[in-house]
C-alpha cells in the first residue's frame, strides 16, 4: 500500500513538473504580448500627436510657404507697380542724400558741385550751377525720385532709362529764357515756351520726333497719370513732372518766381488740364 501511494505520489509530482511550465510559460508570454501591445499602443498615439501638431505641407494645403508666393493656389503675388506723385503740400525741394554723376564713358562717380557762384536760386535751392554751360552733368540720386541738385534734377538710379534721359534733356534747357513760339519750329532755340519745353525733354528720350503745342499734347500717349511720367495741358498751357519734380515755364506755386524753363515744387493740385503720359511709362 504505501508503495502504490508513494507510485502515485512520484507519478503525480512528475505531472505537476510537466504542467507548470507551461502554464508559467504562457502566462509570462500574455504578459510580454501585453506589454509588447501597451508600446505599440504607446508608439502610435505619438505618431499620432506628431502628425497632428506638424505644420502642413504646401501639397496638402494647396497653397505654399510664407517665403514663396502668398496665394492658395501657389502662384506669385504681383508686385506694386511704382507711381510717382504729382502733387505735394509743401515747396521744399532740400535734398541731403549722395549725388552721383555718370561720366561721357558711362562710369557712376561721386558729384563734386562747382563752387558758388555768388548767387542763390532762391527758396527752392542752394547755390546755383554753371546754367549757361553748353551741357550739363547727367546727374544720378539712389531711389525712385528725382532731387533737385543746384538748379538741375538729379535723375534717379531706378527709374527706366527713358525717364533719366527727358530729365537730362530737361536740365539742358535751365536758365535759358522763357520765349513764346519757342522750340516749335526746331528743337534748338535760343528761348523756349510750355510745349516747347516739354516736346524737348520728350525728345531727348526719342519719345516725339517733332515739337507739339500744348492742344496736341492733349491727346497725345495715354490718357491718365503715368507710373514715372505725367504730362498736363490745356489749349493755353503744358507743362510736366518727372519722378516727383516739375518741369514747367510757368512760376506758379514756386517760390522761385521766375519764368522760363525750370525745375520746381509740384504743385498742391494740378485741376484744369488733361492728363497724359507716355505708354509704358
Amino acid at each position: 500500500m504505501r508503495v502504490r501511494a508513494l507510485g502515485s505520489t512520484l507519478v503525480s509530482l512528475v505531472v505537476l513538473l510537466t504542467v507548470t511550465p507551461a502554464v508559467v510559460l504562457a502566462h509570462g508570454t500574455a504578459k510580454v504580448s501585453g506589454g509588447t501591445s501597451a508600446n505599440s499602443a504607446s508608439s502610435t498615439s505619438t505618431s499620432s500627436t506628431s502628425t497632428s501638431t506638424a505644420p502642413a505641407s504646401p501639397a496638402t494645403t494647396g497653397g505654399s510657404t510664407t517665403e514663396g508666393a502668398t496665394t492658395a493656389g501657389g502662384s506669385q503675388p504681383t508686385p506694386h507697380a511704382h507711381t510717382a506723385p504729382i502733387t505735394a503740400r509743401t515747396s521744399s525741394l532740400l535734398y541731403k542724400g549722395p549725388i552721383y554723376e555718370k561720366t561721357a564713358t558711362g562710369s557712376i562717380v561721386p558729384y563734386t558741385p562747382p563752387p558758388p557762384a555768388g548767387k542763390t536760386n532762391g527758396v527752392t535751392g542752394g547755390s546755383s550751377v554753371d546754367l549757361a554751360a553748353a551741357a550739363k552733368p547727367e546727374l544720378l540720386v539712389p531711389g525712385v525720385t528725382a532731387r533737385y541738385v543746384n538748379g538741375l534734377a538729379a535723375a534717379p538710379m531706378s527709374a527706366p532709362a527713358a525717364v533719366q534721359q527727358i530729365i537730362w534733356a530737361g536740365n539742358q534747357l535751365i536758365g535759358l529764357p522763357y520765349i513764346y513760339g519757342g522750340g516749335h519750329g526746331s528743337f534748338i532755340s535760343p528761348g523756349y515756351d510750355c510745349s516747347g519745353t516739354v516736346s524737348f525733354a520728350l525728345h531727348g528720350a526719342d519719345l516725339i520726333p517733332a515739337p507739339m503745342d500744348s492742344s496736341e499734347f492733349m491727346g497725345w500717349g495715354e490718357h491718365g497719370v503715368g507710373q514715372w511720367v505725367t504730362i498736363f495741358s490745356d489749349p493755353e498751357h503744358a507743362y510736366m513732372t518727372v519722378a516727383g519734380l516739375r518741369l514747367d515755364t510757368s512760376p506758379a506755386d514756386d517760390p522761385s518766381d521766375r519764368e522760363g524753363p525750370r525745375w520746381r515744387p509740384l504743385r498742391p493740385e494740378n485741376s484744369g488740364f488733361v492728363k497724359r503720359h507716355p505708354v509704358g511709362l
